[in-house]
């Protein structure tokens, strides 16, 4: 039988790193960097398609603050940003694309379950 222990929110890392990449579209941005490599802002944007340019922004922002994407901007006119992987975000890719490999073989099932759910 497991034991449950409390887990202090403060210092547990679970919940402070799915905090910042279990959002909706952290882990689309970053396969889309693996897939494509270094990309323009615009560049990711187009390949994403729904999502807003604000939320472009700020899930960049969130990514490069947590060292998994470099944003490097070229002083050109009009400058120049591109976005790519760190050596880091290089090393999540697998996991994530653990979890996406897991959703794709789950998804009929689940749906269901929702289905069934909702019917109550």
């Amino acid at each position: 039988m497991k034991t449950f222990h409390s887990i202090d929110k403060d210092s547990c890392p679970v919940r402070d790193i799915i905090g910042h990449l279990g959002d909706k579209w952290s882990l689309l941005v970053l396969l889309t960097l693996e897939a494509n490599g270094t990309m323009r802002f615009s560049e990711i944007d187009r390949s994403i398609g729904d999502i807003s340019q604000r939320m472009l922004t700020v899930t960049l922002r969130s990514l490069e603050a947590n060292g998994l994407v470099v944003r490097t901007v070229f002083p050109e006119v009009p400058p120049r940003v591109e976005y790519c992987l760190t050596e880091r975000g290089n090393t999540l890719i697998p996991h994530i694309q653990n979890l996406v490999k897991w959703a794709a073989e789950n998804m009929p099932d689940i749906i269901n379950e929702r289905e069934r759910h909702r019917k109550g």
